[in-house]
């Protein structure tokens, strides 16, 4: 029989970062903490975390906080029946930036006036959040990635539409005979971070080559756009964020005004929980906004 209590301890100092801030969130000193801890790695005989700035899971740590998370949920089902059983549950969630800037917050504020749970967000590029449901880290992902995920569910949502953007100044600048294979191979753009591809799949499909040419490295939806508004380099964005701006001429889309399409996926923990179907429709009823599914 697992501690669970032991458990709860684990779980906060993960969730908060350090012993001292895990000790406050439960009314413990560092010390109980430290030795619920200590203790439960003596009992399994492993490492459950790495003591550092912040402290995180070790593979084995992850696996117990997602059986506890699990446990949480189950507890969740139960209070309309035994009230004051449970703790609102937490429900961890990898999501993509582009997401949480555009249709996710409507699904997030859905979900929160009709469950009164809590969620946990990790962002991460939307073709690495499958990984963090495969490890244990969440119970549910918006992925670009459609293979199944091992006791998991997954349906389709539709697609983020992509269009190239920069502002009518960087574009008088850099592309003053156009938008050419040669001024692309010069003219800086921006990458969210070293996984981002969108651009050089932009230039590929409508221009017929990748990126070659510099980049700034930019990990903010919002820091993309304003950036790009600013004149720093051109993008590839939301077409819902930056649709206002294309209409006004603070933005001007680069020729050809090719559109990209990236499709994304509910990936979700089977569980039978009330909690997860309520998260599930919220999010299938917020990603209605998103280019239909079968779109291509």
């Amino acid at each position: 029989m697992l501690d669970y209590a032991a458990l709860s301890a684990l779980s906060a100092v993960i969730a908060e970062g350090s012993f001292e801030r895990a000790a406050l969130s439960l009314g413990l000193t560092p010390s109980a903490i430290s030795q619920r801890v200590k203790g439960l790695e003596d009992r399994l005989g492993a490492v459950l975390v790495v003591r550092g700035q912040p402290c995180t899971a070790t593979p084995p740590g992850r696996r117990l906080i997602a059986h506890l998370a699990r446990v949480r949920l189950l507890e969740a089902g139960l209070t309309p029946a035994l009230t004051g059983l449970a703790a609102p549950p937490t429900i961890g969630l990898a999501v993509n930036a582009d997401s949480l800037a555009t249709w996710f917050p409507a699904a997030a504020a859905r979900f929160g006036a009709e469950s009164g749970a809590l969620l946990s967000l990790t962002l991460d590029d939307e073709a690495h959040t499958a990984g963090r449901l495969r490890n244990g880290e969440v119970l549910a992902a918006i992925t670009s990635v459609a293979a199944p995920v091992p006791g998991c569910k997954t349906t389709p949502l539709g697609a983020l539409r992509y269009a190239a953007c920069a502002s009518p100044a960087f574009m008088a600048r850099e592309f003053p005979h156009g938008v050419t294979q040669a001024a692309l191979a010069q003219a800086p753009h921006l990458r969210f971070d070293r996984r981002d591809n969108l651009q050089s799949l932009w230039a590929q499909a409508a221009h017929g080559q990748p990126l070659t040419g510099p980049s700034h490295f930019v990990p903010s939806t919002q820091g993309f756009l304003d950036l790009t508004l600013h004149g720093l380099a051109w993008g590839v964005h939301p077409v819902a964020l930056v649709a206002p701006h294309l209409a006004t001429g603070r933005l001007t889309e680069l020729p050809p005004a090719h559109r990209i399409e990236v499709h994304l996926y509910w990936t979700v923990a089977r569980l039978h929980s009330a909690v997860l179907a309520k998260l599930t429709r919220a999010v299938l009823s917020a990603a209605r906004t998103l280019a239909p599914p079968e779109s291509a």
